[in-house]
């Protein structure tokens, strides 16, 4: 069972990246072997457009979620008692069960009425997809990053504070790096989100902004070019790239944490 369901996911693609590279316009009939589709998709401004405003957004976005769920995640472990904090929890997590025709839908009405009442945004484009994919990317950073913070040995953060260290250093220099998995876990985790989110995009976005979710499934929606399966086969080899790479680098960043526990047991 486990055989056929990864067959089930990995085999469409296969046949999708093996079509990509037919000569046919018509991308269910095999005509012979081209790369012409490769040379049409890089012709296409209006894609790759999209492909540059779909990785500016999901890099800002990202990196503004690792910060804002890092933050959420410090104070939902280590402050274990102040008032509110259930109502925090739970609207931390929210965005991790609601559905996104939900939260786009109140993310545009939001940004209607702060231009109504203070002309801010005047135009919804890159800035207000950012801030959507932002709110909702927190949250999954913030599971993240908590499951790794209630890991920690606090008595090293403990030692560090005994030691005279102020809170703001002790974070940077013990809980950080000890975290640093987590959060290289988290902000791939939110450059993904970004980068394949289409329905609360397509509710923030205006005119002059499209990400590649948008353009492609606009495409797709008049008929699939090969072009598109070009485009797919050039995103699969990229997130098979950095996941092997992210997963190689935190391979050997645990390795040689855990040697260094070792030699220090062992002297």
């Amino acid at each position: 069972m486990l055989i056929a369901g990864l067959l089930f996911l990995y085999l469409p693609m296969a046949i999708l990246m093996f079509y990509s590279f037919n000569s046919s316009r018509l991308v269910t009939v095999w005509a012979g072997f081209s790369g012409r589709w490769y040379i049409e998709l890089f012709r296409d401004r209006q894609i790759l457009a999209a492909v540059w405003t779909s990785l500016r957004i999901a890099f800002f976005s990202a990196t503004m979620a690792v910060c804002l769920g890092t933050m959420a995640a410090f104070v939902m472990t280590r402050f274990t008692r102040f008032r509110g904090k259930t109502a925090l929890s739970s609207m931390v997590t929210a965005p991790l069960v609601m559905p996104e025709v939900i939260t786009g839908l109140s993310l545009l009405l939001l940004f209607v009425h702060m231009a109504q009442m203070i002309g801010w945004p005047a135009d919804r484009g890159m800035v207000t997809i950012w801030i959507a994919h932002t709110t909702f990317c927190s949250a999954y950073v913030a599971v993240v990053v908590a499951s790794r913070l209630r890991e920690v040995d606090l008595s090293i953060e403990e030692a560090a504070l005994d030691l005279g260290s102020p809170p703001l250093k002790t974070f940077f220099q013990i809980t950080l790096p000890m975290i640093a998995p987590a959060l290289a876990a988290g902000w791939l985790l939110a450059f993904t989100l970004s980068l394949d989110d289409l329905v609360i995009a397509s509710f923030v976005s205006g005119p002059g902004a499209s990400t590649l979710p948008m353009v492609v499934f606009s495409s797709v929606r008049m008929g699939v070019s090969p072009k598109i399966n070009a485009l797919a086969t050039l995103i699969i080899l990229t997130v098979s790239l950095a996941t092997f790479l992210a997963w190689y680098f935190m391979r050997r960043s645990e390795n040689k944490r855990r040697m260094a526990m070792a030699q220090q047991d062992a002297g």
